[in-house]
């Protein structure tokens, strides 16, 4: 090797260190980053061909890798919507709330908080994406190979519609001891909730009075108000196959001034009301149970305990709070008790995580190196869990990256140290010819 080329390899040992340097330093300055992955520079020989074809050393190259695929510790705060990752993959983040395929990115930095607009925005302000559930709960079909049916994850337009009930069941155990008594005793009252058409809560109330005929009751219904609606009788059988069932309804009677209304069908045992609460009056069918079927109203001996109902419809709800499974389900719990699944946060996995191209904001995109993206569902599969309530600490190791730094000091001194021996030998060969 010529002294150029000794001089060549010195300043080509300064530059791939100073690279080196630089890696640690901002490793260090990033030791604190939620979600951090270490760079570090790795050298590489370089060489020459020579005119007689062979190859020399020449010097040495730095060429910086990324350890992506280490994780850092998960530190625990007090905020549900800090979401850290155990195990592998990404959260899909972009720039801006409408990307386009070539706008997201893929980070671990999981500080995520609600904006002033609704949307979940980590501290580097990337906006977390996801997929929507439908009003029923469900995903749909989602292609999970790209990026294209995401869209960023807001929660302040998801507040609960209001929806009138339709129907209602009823279903409960009358004591049959109370009936037939020269002197029947007072009613059970009971109220059933349902929703108007403003998705407003209000109550029908169901008077049970058993009478002085055995195994029989009158049943008066009342509307939000107290206004009586109408009455039916109620007979029990009370032997054979179906002791206990209902075994007719007659005397149905309306008291309801139109346009309310209020009937029986005796074969089906369903009660129809009608509320004359909003400009279209409402209508509930309440169904009580058919003759001769134990699905409903029954009467046997024993304690009355009260009847239990379900009805359809919802109350108008607003949101109160969310809280996130480790499967990435984000749910809404709202003010009326309901709790709701808004979206799903997938999991990016590539094959080659190292192979991912960093870029601004603690994030990275992909490449041809890192392979193409599948977005998984979290806890499936070789996808980890998303765990609320916590940050991924960076995975520096401040007392590596000091070490490195002593060790890379010394070689950019040694390479110094070549170029100003060569330096003085070229001096000593120029000082030759005087």
């Amino acid at each position: 090797m010529s002294m150029s080329n000794a001089m060549q390899s010195g300043v080509s040992g300064l530059l791939a260190n100073s690279t080196a340097v630089s890696r640690v330093s901002y490793n260090i300055a990033n030791a604190s980053t939620d979600g951090y992955r270490r760079s570090f520079a790795q050298m590489i020989t370089t060489t020459t061909t020579s005119s007689s074809g062979g190859e020399a050393a020449s010097g040495v190259r730095a060429e910086v890798r990324t350890m992506v695929d280490s994780a850092g510790s998960l530190n625990t705060t007090d905020s549900a919507t800090d979401l850290g990752i155990s195990g592998s993959g990404f959260f899909v983040v972009s720039d801006n709330t409408d990307p386009a395929g070539d706008d997201y990115m893929l980070t671990r930095a999981g500080s995520f908080t609600i904006d002033e607009d609704g949307y979940l925005v980590n501290a580097a302000g990337l906006y977390l994406s996801g997929y929507a559930y439908d009003d029923t709960g469900d995903l749909g079909a989602v292609d999970r190979t790209s990026f294209n049916d995401l869209e960023a994850i807001n929660v302040s337009d998801v507040a609960i519609q209001g929806e009138a009930t339709a129907e209602i069941g009823i279903t409960g155990n009358l004591p049959s001891q109370d009936t037939g008594l020269d002197e029947p005793g007072s009613p059970y009252v009971t109220s059933v909730e349902y929703y108007t058409q403003l998705g407003e809560a209000e109550r029908l109330t169901f008077s049970w009075q058993p009478t002085a005929t055995d195994n029989t009751w009158e049943v008066t219904v009342s509307d939000n108000d107290g206004t009586e609606l109408g009455s039916v009788t109620v007979a029990f059988n009370d032997s054979g196959d179906t002791a206990g069932s209902v075994a007719s309804y007659t005397n149905v009677t309306s008291t309801a001034v139109a346009p309310a209304a209020f009937a029986v069908d005796p074969v089906t045992g369903v009660m129809s009301v009608t509320l004359d609460n909003a400009t279209t009056p409402q209508t509930i069918d309440i169904s009580l149970g058919a003759p001769d079927s134990l699905t409903g109203l029954t009467q046997f001996s024993g304690d009355y305990t009260g009847l239990s109902s379900t009805a359809d419809g919802a109350e108008t709800g607003n949101l109160s709070r969310i809280e996130i499974s480790d499967s990435g389900d984000i749910y809404g719990v709202y003010d009326t008790g309901v709790r709701r699944a808004l979206y799903n946060i997938p999991l990016a996995e590539v094959d080659n995580p190292n192979g991912l191209t960093t870029t601004d904001n603690n994030a990275f995109v992909l490449s041809l190196n890192s392979g193409s993206v599948k977005l998984s569902s979290a806890g499936t599969g070789s996808a980890g869990t998303i765990v609320s309530n916590t940050l991924e600490a960076s995975n520096v190791d401040i007392a590596e990256e000091l070490t490195d730094l002593i060790q890379i000091q010394r070689a950019y001194s040694s390479n110094a140290k070549i170029i100003t021996t060569v330096d003085e030998m070229l001096n000593e060969t120029v000082n030759l010819k005087r």
